[in-house]
């Protein structure tokens, strides 16, 4: 529990961190005044002030803002300082830019994590690098660091080999499994189960990793181009959803904390790389045109470049309360679905 705690205020504090200070730092440049830039939501925690900006760390970890003078041309202390008396493309830079950081954030740890250790590969040995929950392998007795001897009898000499073997397995026939552990050998049975969304046999393993060390130039390349690759895979994924939404798994705060502590339990590298897809997926929810998000800010602006002037404030303000209301189904669509998922499986 400690451990999901910690693993889940580091990686929401790291997203939230990058976000924000996208917003911060155009606004900045662009010249508009920040009163303030805060970490987490609610009580300060920590407050200091710097010139005109109060920075501080509150007491909810999940989000965090800038107070940027002047996001409601009503009420605008800064005059033309104020994000309203800026220029319409001033106003869309400061709002693309929070997911545009939590794009380059996984470039950034990509890049730290090849460039130091390497690049992941599975081992050619047959060892558990991870066992899944709630799958048979892990219900089995499975541990990480099992090195599997045998399927039904025959003998595994590679991970390869394992896997071929698995792939033939049948869902309703119980498979005995030797492996060795601390020098003792072992056997298992378990009962294989066919995967729906991957459409195969799993029994829920996962091999341990060899690092093929990079130079930085390539380390940079191999974490930019691994980057693309998600972004593509998570729109398609999204495309899917939009076209099944029936099918949808939504994972909420909970669900997320959930599955932090589960990459930390496997190493710090695996927590680093859940957090680079997390931001992504951020980023990318982060610019559907919804009001309320990003993405829906930047219609606004869109539709005021073309018009000439805003949108009226009763407008926005019918636009932004849908959003929210449609924002809060979601949020309690997803937390209802984590208590199910943590208290009923």
């Amino acid at each position: 529990m400690i451990i999901t705690i910690i693993s889940a205020i580091f990686v929401f504090g790291l997203l939230v961190l990058f976000h924000e200070f996208g917003h911060f730092i155009t606004a900045k440049l662009t010249g508009m005044r920040v009163d303030e830039f805060a970490i987490g939501f609610g009580p300060k925690l920590l407050t200091t002030k710097h010139g005109e900006t109060r920075y501080s760390l509150r007491a909810i970890p999940l989000g965090g803002f800038n107070d940027i003078a002047g996001m409601e041309p009503s009420d605008n202390p800064a005059g033309e300082r104020g994000f309203c008396e800026k220029p319409v493309l001033s106003r869309m830079i400061v709002i693309l830019a929070g997911s545009f950081m939590n794009f380059v954030l996984p470039v950034i740890l990509f890049f730290g994590i090849y460039a130091t250790i390497g690049i992941a590969k599975p081992a050619v040995e047959p060892v558990l690098g991870g066992v899944i929950a709630n799958f048979p392998a892990q219900e089995a007795g499975l541990k990480v660091g099992d090195k599997i001897l045998s399927v039904n009898g025959e003998t595994v000499t590679t991970w390869e080999d394992f896997l071929s073997k698995v792939k033939i397995l049948e869902t309703d026939k119980p498979v005995a499994v030797t492996y060795e552990r601390d020098s003792k050998v072992a056997e298992v049975s378990l009962t294989p189960k066919f995967d729906e969304k991957s459409k195969r046999i799993l029994i829920g393993v996962q091999s341990s990793l060899t690092y093929d060390p990079q130079s930085v130039g390539a380390a940079f390349v191999a974490a930019v181009t691994h980057t693309k690759d998600i972004m593509i895979y998570m729109l398609n994924a999204l495309a899917d959803i939009f076209k099944a939404p029936s099918q949808a798994e939504l994972a909420g705060p909970i669900g997320i904390a959930q599955m932090a502590g589960q990459a930390a339990e496997t190493g710090f590298i695996p927590l680093l790389n859940f957090a680079a897809l997390l931001s992504l997926n951020l980023g990318i929810i982060n610019l559907l045109p919804i009001p309320a998000l990003d993405g829906g800010h930047f219609v606004a602006l869109a539709i005021e470049a073309v018009r000439g002037k805003p949108m009226s404030q009763r407008a926005l303000m019918y636009t932004q309360r849908a959003g929210i209301a449609l924002l809060l189904l979601l949020t309690l669509y997803a937390t209802t679905s984590d208590l199910i998922r943590v208290l009923f499986r």
